[in-house]
């Protein structure tokens, strides 16, 4: 079955990043795609002193692309929302909208079968990256898409390498919890490091942007519909740098912890999960009838909850179809919003500590006396970062894919 895959970029204010990013693209293995940039920003900034500059600096990235592409042998296309009177109006601005624009053309000239490989300009990957996913996707004809390993590369700032490993940490933490506890929802959203089949996207009626966050709900409803795949030899190394292009997400947690603020990216008690996977393992006698459960409180409180298991119970007469509901229901942003809303005592320091003690090294002794994220070094961090890093790899290679259909 022939299929080519288009890679996807959305561009705002990454001039600098141009010439990394188009190479890396030119000296990929593989030929077999299409290359799509959607270089925006609101049309409004052509009039606000503060932005002009942006739209300047996207204008070069423009000329820059249009002159690289005629020396390439594959296809490019280049979506300018960016130019005076293309800019987005009103509400429908954001990276959201530029992936929305970019899938929108692909899906407008592609086969089911297709391939849409979602990347950021400032993110590195190795030659082969665009044929493994390739060969990928030839070898699991049943996964919908793919969720890509990652790794954020530390650099010269130390401000920036601090902070995106104790972002890092946090993701990765929190991932593996869901790993343990057998979530459906076990993945990390990155859209710089997903692929998914033409077919799949249209599925769901097309993507639906956002201000931020985009990637973490299209994935979520690929978990709902499909097959998620988990693991690729092989994986995306965002850049690490202090950006507000979107409300939240890397950039912006890194901004505010570099503040001295990680309230939005706790890490959470185990117990609280160990909660959720006990509501799990209780779903079976909750399809025969009502009983209590960990997350009643959450719900509203047990009557709250006995009306939703009712409704869920009337409608969907099989355990099968039933559990299936049940996480459509309780799904990746509704456990997130259950552990957010509990109260605990703990440090995230103390939390970690705990967790790695729990899932000892074999190989080397961890630095964790007198862990503190302020006040430990770059060197320490980095060394638990990359033990999270491998227990999360061995977590993807024997859960290589997720689907929402049981909790088995």
């Amino acid at each position: 079955m022939q299929r080519t895959l288009h890679i996807a970029v959305p561009l705002l204010d990454e001039l600098e990043n141009i010439p990394n990013l188009l190479d890396l693209i030119s000296q990929q293995i593989s030929r077999n795609f299409k290359a799509y940039f959607c270089v925006n920003q609101p049309d409004d900034w052509w009039f606000d002193s503060e932005k002009i500059s942006i739209c300047h600096n996207n204008q070069t990235s423009i000329q820059y692309i249009t002159r690289w592409a005629k020396a390439q042998a594959f296809e490019t296309i280049l979506i300018d929302k960016s130019s005076r009177g293309n800019g987005w109006k009103g509400k429908n601005l954001g990276v959201g909208w530029a992936r929305k624009t970019l899938f929108d053309t692909i899906l407008s000239t592609t086969s089911p079968e297709d391939i849409i490989v979602s990347l950021d300009a400032d993110t590195f990957y190795n030659h082969s990256f665009i044929l493994d996913i390739e060969q990928y996707f030839y070898s699991n004809e049943n996964i919908s898409a793919l969720s890509l390993p990652y790794y954020h590369p530390l650099n010269q700032n130390l401000e920036a390498s601090k902070s995106i490993l104790r972002y890092e940490i946090y993701m990765r933490y929190y991932l593996l919890m869901l790993f343990e506890i057998n979530s459906p929802y076990s993945f990390t959203a990155l859209g710089s490091g997903m692929a998914f089949k033409v077919k799949a996207l249209k599925k769901l009626g097309g993507f639906s942007p956002k201000l931020s966050g985009e990637d973490f709900y299209f994935l979520q409803k690929i978990v709902k519909t499909g097959r998620l795949g988990l693991w690729i030899d092989n994986r995306v190394e965002p850049q690490a740098r202090f950006s507000n292009r979107v409300f939240f997400g890397t950039g912006p947690a890194m901004i505010k912890g570099n503040q001295g603020n990680w309230s939005s990216y706790p890490l959470y008690p185990k117990r609280f999960f160990y909660q959720i996977k006990a509501f799990y393992d209780l779903v079976p006698l909750l399809f025969q009838d009502n009983i209590p459960t960990p997350i009643d409180d959450f719900l509203g409180g047990t009557p709250q909850a006995h009306v939703l298991w009712n409704k869920l119970r009337s409608n969907f007469k099989t355990l099968g179809n039933f559990t299936k509901a049940l996480h459509d229901y309780f799904d990746g942003l509704r456990i997130l919003q259950f552990v957010k809303s509990q109260k605990w005592e703990e440090s995230d320091e103390e939390i970690l500590t705990q967790f790695l003690k729990d899932n000892p090294s074999e190989d080397y002794p961890l630095p964790l006396k007198n862990l503190k994220f302020e006040a430990s070094s770059i060197d320490d961090l980095n060394e638990i970062r990359n033990y999270l890093c491998k227990l999360e790899i061995k977590q993807r290679t024997i859960k290589p894919w997720t689907q929402n259909s049981s909790v088995s």
